[in-house]
């Protein structure tokens, strides 16, 4: 039922997304007699997000400063990932850590054949086996329902919305045949519009990868118990506000960073709280 919602609410912000998009560009087209520039933005988004995609794997493990481990160096690690991908029927994807103690994990690839499993070395002290196992189902969702896609594009499509809302508030159109009043008003609102919905779509995507990583490992408590941990980890051992992580943080199992208002309003991850109420409820389903 989640899943199914959850992919309906993925293609609604998606439409929300391409309208706000259509949108500037039509009032660009009214106010300038001109769309180029944001056609212009248009392909320097797909082409940087392209790239981005094609690499993601590489960009992730890079800003956390992983390592590639074997399975003498983590059995018990590679034992889990071996099993969920079989039993996914599914290849088995690369396995790295992270030396950190901030305790999360995260799985990134342009697909199942190319994919890569990161955990820090943080998240395998502070869970038991089974409650690792839940956050590998979980983060091996994410390339088997290809959410690295979906979340390129939802960047790709706000990158470009976010400059041509710059180009507008520095540059402006034609002021003899122009309304400014609302060029300003969709110069600064189309941007964080369409910040919000890329969002949204984050925590969308989070939601069915919680309930299809627990129909993976057939055990979505274990995850609601992992979470729990993790939210008290990262309290304890926050990573840093640095960009190259800020960008690779939707990635991971939880928000990484120390929590603040403003913190939870632009989150990528859905509120923790939550994330376990479902994983409880999709338990008690299970045995009734």
């Amino acid at each position: 039922m989640h899943k199914h919602y959850n992919g309906l609410k993925t293609a609604a912000l998606f439409g929300v997304l391409w309208a706000v998009l259509l949108g500037l560009g039509g009032l660009i087209g009214i106010n300038t007699r001109s769309s180029a520039p944001i056609w212009i933005m248009a392909v320097i988004g797909v082409a940087t997000t392209f790239y981005g995609y094609w690499n993601s794997d590489k960009i992730a493990i890079r800003s956390m400063a992983a390592y590639p481990v074997t399975e003498a160096q983590a059995p018990q690690l590679h034992q889990i990932v071996r099993e969920l991908s079989v039993r996914a029927n599914q290849p088995m994807p690369r396995i790295y850590l992270s030396p950190t103690m901030n305790p999360n994990a995260f799985a990134t690839g342009r697909n199942p054949r190319n994919a890569a499993v990161c955990c820090t070395e943080g998240i395998l002290q502070l869970l038991d086996a089974r409650e690792l196992r839940g956050v590998l189902g979980h983060e091996l969702m994410h390339v088997y329902n290809r959410d690295i896609l979906t979340s390129s594009v939802a960047a790709a499509v706000a990158g470009v919305i976010t400059s041509v809302g710059q180009m507008l508030l520095f540059f402006g159109g034609d002021r003899r045949n122009s309304n400014p009043f609302a060029m300003l008003a969709m110069a600064l609102l189309a941007p964080f519009a369409a910040s919000m919905i890329q969002l949204a779509i984050s925590r969308t995507r989070e939601y069915d990868a919680d309930e299809d990583g627990s129909q993976l490992t057939g055990d979505p408590l274990a995850l609601a118990s992992a979470l729990r941990k993790i939210e008290q980890g990262v309290r304890l051992a926050p990573l840093p506000q640095d960009q190259n992580l800020v960008n690779t943080s939707h990635l991971m199992i939880a928000n990484p960073f120390r929590g603040g208002a403003m913190t939870k309003l632009f989150a990528t991850h859905p509120p923790m709280k939550d994330r376990i109420s479902r994983l409880e409820r999709m338990a008690g389903r299970a045995l009734n």
